[in-house]
């Protein structure tokens, strides 16, 4: 079992021509259920920053804009990965075995991306000799 997991939010866009990445938050986990929170809560974060409920909200008036119905909606992919019991649990499965993890999700501009991985494994990699080929 993995004890410590490190987790990273990015979301990244296109700026001159050059695919850029905006760090939106990274958290040590000490436990497998405290990483599975982080991540939940900045998916969530990140829907209610990009579709915040008006009814729950301080929202000026005018300051939300409908999309078009053929944008994608990351709000919902997110809302939807945080409520999905079956994908925590495979998460939960994929971190305890030493994967790393990516959840990532897109609209017209902007991918999301969540990432995880234990600590462990990352210290087992840097063990393992790495392949040295001869070249010429």
């Amino acid at each position: 079992m993995h004890d410590e997991f490190l987790c990273h939010v990015t979301a990244y866009g296109t700026c001159g021509g050059q695919r850029i990445g905006v760090p939106l938050g990274s958290y040590r986990a000490p436990t497998l259920a405290l990483a599975l929170w982080w991540l939940r809560d900045r998916a969530s974060w990140i829907a209610e920053r990009l579709d915040p409920q008006p009814e729950i909200s301080r929202i000026p008036p005018s300051a939300l804009v409908p999309v078009a119905p053929s944008a994608p909606d990351v709000p919902s992919v997110l809302r939807a990965w945080c409520g999905d019991a079956a994908q925590q649990e495979l998460v939960a499965d994929e971190l305890a075995a030493g994967r790393l993890i990516r959840i990532a999700t897109s609209d017209d501009t902007t991918e999301y991306e969540l990432l995880a991985e234990s600590v462990d494994a990352l210290r087992m990699q840097r063990t393992i000799p790495a392949l040295v080929v001869s070249v010429g």
